[in-house]
């Protein structure tokens, strides 16, 4: 052994290095731009042209929004405010129509004294899907019930309500969010219950009108229970029940019931709704009832009774290959000639069912293709189960579909929601358009042009933006495979 290695003595470090900072291309900001906007060529030259649009579109934009003027009675007033500010020639918007007009776009010719009803309305709608829509997500709920609340009550203040009113409305706000929070089951029931409520305060007049209408769903449920055993004839004996009931003994009953004891609240005719308030009300209710008609579509088209499956087929091609104005105009001009002499049909009640009918058979395809991308062994799993075709549906096969489907059905709503601006082709004032020329055809705000289209864009896009996130939100949450 040399003198060397004689003399080596073993060393065991007892204290840890300090931590070294990574190299700066490896980390932070430098690592994203790298990965993400300069990973290639191809990306480079991608990011800088996005860039150089973005630039192009700002530059050009920003000075319209800069100048834009707020306070003014007129568009002559409101050019005369932009070229004081920045001087002759230049531009900018006159958001000034936006404030003085802001209530046309929101409730139409709706009587303002009156503002207050379909914002309690919409208040009371977050309250009626929050069970449905938030049953797993305790603290989401409460806070979205929490803000729901506080806003309308508060919307119904400003808008000045009666105090006998603001009283009812917070007694409902906290009886309903304590049903929610300690009986879920009779939430759901007073979910259920919350459409006649809400035509009631859109539309008024007598409240013996929604709670007859009520009283036919519970008559067709009531035939149909009772002769539960004639198999599929029971069906068809509860909708005839439902619609004798609606057509001949309902009207009467609640034309006797408003005489014995007067409830009433003031009747609003349908030609006074618009804008907003017209567009949530038509997709609120097309959202509502395309979904189960949809199901129902779907399930009929994948039956093995050749005569329903056609009957599906051929309802779901036509409307299909149908444009929607078609059936608005359908729905508006030659529906009435299939009626009796007399017959008043609401005319946004015509509009909700062509909508509907439209959206389903979109939405027929889409859980189709939900149902499709479900293994067989799911179905031959309910099979060896025991379980019949409606509970198998109801317990295995449609909770998945219907999972799968999610983004399709949400891009359907959306869809469905932004197509409320077509109902201008048949007289009716949606926002974006028969609104926007009824102010501009008055002379203060004549040649406003650009101002009406933002604001009607830019709260479509937060609804639709919501629904969007609501869909990424409710994957996220049902997402339960291993991986």
């Amino acid at each position: 052994m040399s003198e060397l290695h004689a003399e080596t003595v073993p060393f065991v470090r007892d204290t840890m290095l300090p931590q070294a900072a990574p190299p700066a291309r490896q980390s932070g900001a430098v690592l994203w731009l790298r990965e993400n906007l300069f990973s290639g060529p191809l990306n480079t030259i991608l990011t800088l042209v996005g860039l150089a649009a973005v630039w192009y579109l700002v530059s050009h934009l920003w000075p319209w929004f800069a100048n834009a003027v707020w306070n003014a009675g007129s568009m002559g007033e409101c050019r005369r405010i932009i070229a004081e500010r920045a001087g002759e020639g230049a531009t900018g918007a006159c958001f000034a129509v936006i404030r003085e007009r802001w209530n046309q776009f929101l409730y139409g010719f709706y009587p303002a004294q009156l503002y207050w009803r379909p914002t309690a309305t919409w208040g009371l709608l977050l309250f009626a899907v929050a069970p449905v829509l938030f049953s797993e997500s305790p603290r989401l709920r409460r806070g979205v019930l929490a803000v729901a609340g506080i806003t309308a009550f508060a919307a119904c203040v400003a808008l000045g309500a009666p105090p006998r009113v603001l009283m009812i409305l917070a007694a409902t706000i906290v009886l309903w969010t304590a049903l929610i929070e300690y009986r879920p089951g009779w939430s759901l029931l007073a979910s259920l219950l919350f459409p006649f409520l809400g035509v009631w305060l859109l539309w008024g007049g007598s409240a013996w009108g929604p709670l007859m209408a009520l009283a036919g769903f519970v008559a067709g449920f009531l035939v149909w229970r009772v002769t539960a055993r004639l198999g599929f004839l029971a069906p068809a004996l509860g909708i005839a029940a439902a619609i004798g009931w609606w057509l001949w003994l309902g009207p009467q009953a609640a034309t006797d019931l408003q005489a014995m004891l007067p409830l009433a609240i003031t009747y609003v005719e349908s030609r006074m709704f618009g804008g907003f308030l017209l567009a949530i009300t038509i997709g609120v209710a097309g959202i509502v009832m395309s979904l189960p008609l949809g199901i129902i579509l779907a399930l009929a088209r994948q039956s093995n009774m050749p005569v329903v499956k056609m009957l599906a087929v051929m309802f779901i091609e036509f409307i299909r290959g149908v444009p929607l104005i078609t059936l608005l105009f359908v729905a508006s001009i030659l529906l009435n000639y299939f009626l009796p002499p007399g017959t008043s049909f609401d005319i946004i009640l015509r509009v909700i069912i062509m909508v509907t009918l439209f959206a389903s058979a979109y939405m027929a395809e889409v859980i189709r293709g939900g149902l499709a991308a479900l293994p067989r062994g799911q179905y031959e799993a309910a099979d060896s189960l025991g379980l019949d075709y409606w509970k198998a549906q109801r317990l295995i096969i449609l909770p998945q579909a219907l999972k799968i489907s999610i983004p399709g059905i949400v891009g359907t709503f959306i869809g469905m929601f932004k197509d409320t601006t077509l109902v201008t082709f048949v007289g009716l004032f949606d926002p974006l358009k028969q609104m926007a020329d009824t102010i501009r055809a008055t002379f203060e705000w004549k040649g406003a042009y650009w101002e009406p289209y933002v604001f009607t864009g830019t709260i479509f896009f937060f609804i639709c933006f919501a629904m969007s996130r609501y869909a990424m939100h409710l994957e996220q949450r049902l997402k339960r495979e291993h991986r």
